[in-house]
């Protein structure tokens, strides 16, 4: 099922890629694997995935305690509470949730004590997570004061800012969600102008019921669980 599920999935990104003038490969897949069991994470990995998200802090760090290949990148997708910086700080290839400065500035001194003990730098990629939406439940920051924030993360030396993250709306015509991607990639675009000390390649958007359209708008990673792995166990 996994082998014919992502077969499908490469074949609609390449697909919506194309339609964008763009190439497939500048599209990184992040297989969303949370609360899958690490069978499912080694077939897709065997299948050639190397990248897998994860939102429950304790789960992933169990399945990387288990099983985490030299060229097997985490990425943290889900909100992080600031209690919880010391452990995800350095053990993700991007923590694609920062939503405020206060979880921002948690993530830095995290950093920092790793450097320390580890007498190394510790650097960790993050993106911004933005509620472009507006809608209450969703976390993120506004897309009004993200370029003030993203000011003031300039002076964490260990913090890396590579883009943004967004998580559209659940709707029934995914046409509608269009709008949300779109927005997201002209606030980089702005962000590009005013913070140019970041790079800003990175625009996480899209999943299972709208991923095709994230990548029309130019979304660099997608994060796809249910299309590939099956329905979520709650």
């Amino acid at each position: 099922m996994i082998a014919a599920n992502l077969a499908r999935v490469h074949a609609q990104i390449a697909e919506a890629a194309l339609r964008a003038e763009r190439r497939p490969e500048s599209v990184t897949l992040v297989a969303v694997s949370k609360t899958k069991p690490l069978e499912a994470i080694k077939v897709a990995y065997n299948l050639g995935i190397r990248d897998f998200g994860e939102n429950r802090v304790q789960e992933v760090l169990e399945k990387q305690a288990t099983f985490s290949p030299p060229d097997l990148r985490w990425h943290m997708i889900g909100h992080v509470q600031t209690n919880k910086a010391n452990k995800v700080c350095g053990s993700f290839a991007y923590i694609h949730s920062v939503d405020s400065l206060h979880l921002a500035l948690s993530l830095q001194r995290a950093a920092e004590k790793k450097s320390h003990a580890e007498e190394t730098a510790v650097v960790q990629p993050v993106l911004l997570q933005v509620n472009i939406s507006g809608e209450a439940r969703k976390e993120g920051m506004t897309p009004e004061e993200t370029p003030a924030i993203a000011r003031q993360l300039r002076s964490l030396s260990h913090l890396k800012v590579q883009g943004l993250m967004t998580v559209a709306p659940l709707v029934d015509d995914q046409e509608q969600v269009r709008p949300v991607f779109q927005a997201l990639r002209q606030l980089r675009d702005k962000l590009r102008q005013e913070v140019p000390e970041y790079s800003w390649d990175q625009l996480s958007m899209g999943m299972t019921d709208d991923y095709p359209i994230a990548i029309e708008e130019g979304a660099t990673i997608v994060r796809v669980g249910r299309a590939i792995f099956g329905e979520r166990v709650k």
